[in-house]
């Protein structure tokens, strides 16, 4: 009897010790922090067995329980870990071939988000996502994504959003790594980061355009191509978006999960200190898991038939409408719930103040046709603000996107003309606006 301890410790220091586990609930979905222990709630309806995996040195497995609505759920009153979910499936019920790995799982940490107790009404709370570098060669790398449930709470002090009228609004675009990486006087240690926006430079420089909003291209946790990453090279863009409650973390400048929440925050709550609101361009017209081809470690994973537009007569394969190899299914409930549920997120926890939606038109697909951009709208919060890029590879998207060099132009004379007056200090971007906008009517034409 004295070797049984030896024994049980050996095993314990080789699968880590497994944690309390209650049965939860299944709403609302995502990871529910209530400041003691974190509900899990995901939904899958082709799941045979879900399993949240939490590493803490050791990976330890739970098995969640199906529950109302298929959708998978536990408890854990004890729990800090970085957590992914392994999800058992059929094969043959409109799963991608590269979804189906030899032991039918794979892991996701699409649907997983903190959330802080007052988060009852269903609105998603902070998040964080974490990612090990693997810049071997696409055949021996293995793509690892994991979640973390970050602590929630943040001094907001009295900031609100800023609501100002739209003829007085005048949108910058803005990349984060970009423009903050070549500002001269923003500190080393800060370029490229959400830190170096909210820098004293950056906000000087664009209070003296008159800038009165940031239009922050993607910041969504996003994945890198991979046969970018076998030329050694990066997705700049970062339209391939895999984590919609969690900001990216390489624009971060600290490595922590909850810092690089909580640094975006503070980035915010700075531009509004200085009468700047935010706005953010979002991708939630597809993923970066791409086509039948692509890699499997998000949604395809979970449902893929219930994420992802698939062809009718062939499962396998995606409809495409966006040109990046997938297209999100909006028509379904729990997909446009997804969407919806991190608009909330990003405007109650992050607070930002609207959203520029990329390739808007492929959110309101019915069958073919665009058929529900405004219903689409109407869905989304309450006095955000709301901009869209109508095109995609549809044939409505088509139509709008064959401009002749001559209406081009005939639009960039009817802006000058409508626009009599304008603060002197945009005067001159205006000019060089208008002239590159003309030399590309000229190329057209």
């Amino acid at each position: 009897m004295t070797g049984q301890p030896r024994i049980s410790a050996a095993i314990e220091a080789v699968v880590g010790t497994r944690p309390k586990v209650w049965p939860g609930r299944s709403y609302p979905l995502g990871a529910l922090f209530d400041g003691y222990g974190t509900n899990f709630a995901v939904f899958s309806s082709v799941a045979e067995r879900v399993e949240l995996c939490l590493f803490d040195g050791v990976e330890t497995r739970i098995d969640l329980t199906c529950g109302t609505g298929q959708v998978w759920h536990a408890y854990l009153p004890e729990v800090g870990h970085q957590h992914a979910l392994r999800v058992s499936r059929p094969t043959d019920r409109g799963t991608s071939r590269a979804g189906c790995a030899a032991t039918r799982t794979s892991c996701s940490s699409i649907r997983t988000r903190a959330r802080s107790p007052k988060a009852s009404s269903g609105a998603p709370r902070s998040a964080g996502i974490a990612t090990t570098a693997d810049r071997r060669p696409r055949t021996a790398r293995r793509t690892r994504f994991r979640s973390v449930v970050v602590q929630p709470y943040f001094d907001w002090g009295n900031d609100r959003r800023l609501e100002i009228p739209w003829n007085e609004t005048v949108i910058y675009e803005v990349h984060v790594k970009g423009f903050t990486h070549r500002h001269p006087e923003i500190p080393e240690p800060l370029r490229g980061t959400y830190g170096g926006l909210a820098h004293p430079a950056a906000i000087a420089h664009l209070k003296s355009l008159g800038v009165t909003a940031v239009e922050l291209l993607p910041i969504h946790a996003f994945v890198h191509d991979g046969f970018l990453l076998d030329k050694g090279l990066r997705n700049y863009w970062g339209y391939h978006s895999i984590g919609y409650f969690a900001p990216h973390p390489e624009y971060a400048s600290v490595r922590s999960a909850s810092g690089a929440v909580a640094e975006v925050k503070h980035m915010v709550k700075t531009l509004h200190q200085h009468g700047i609101e935010v706005i953010l361009d979002v991708v939630y017209n597809h993923t970066g898991e791409g086509n039948h081809e692509g890699r499997s470690f998000s949604m395809k994973g979970l449902d893929n038939a219930a994420y992802y537009r698939l062809v009718d007569d062939k499962p396998g394969f995606y409809k495409d409408y966006t040109g990046t190899g997938n297209t999100l299914n909006m028509r379904h409930p729990h997909t446009l719930q997804l969407v919806m549920d991190s608009l909330r997120y990003w405007i109650e926890e992050i607070h930002v103040d609207g959203f520029r939606f990329d390739l808007a038109s492929s959110l309101a697909r019915g069958l073919h046709e665009v058929d529900r951009l405004g219903a689409f709208f109407d869905l989304t919060p309450a006095g955000s603000r709301r901009l869209a890029r109508q095109a995609d590879r549809g044939a409505v998207g088509r139509r709008r996107r064959r401009l002749s060099g001559r209406q081009l132009s005939a639009a960039v004379e009817r802006v000058e003309r409508e626009v009599p007056r304008l603060d002197p200090r945009l005067l001159a971007r205006r000019a060089g606006l208008v002239a590159r906008a003309r030399i590309a009517a000229d190329r057209i034409g």
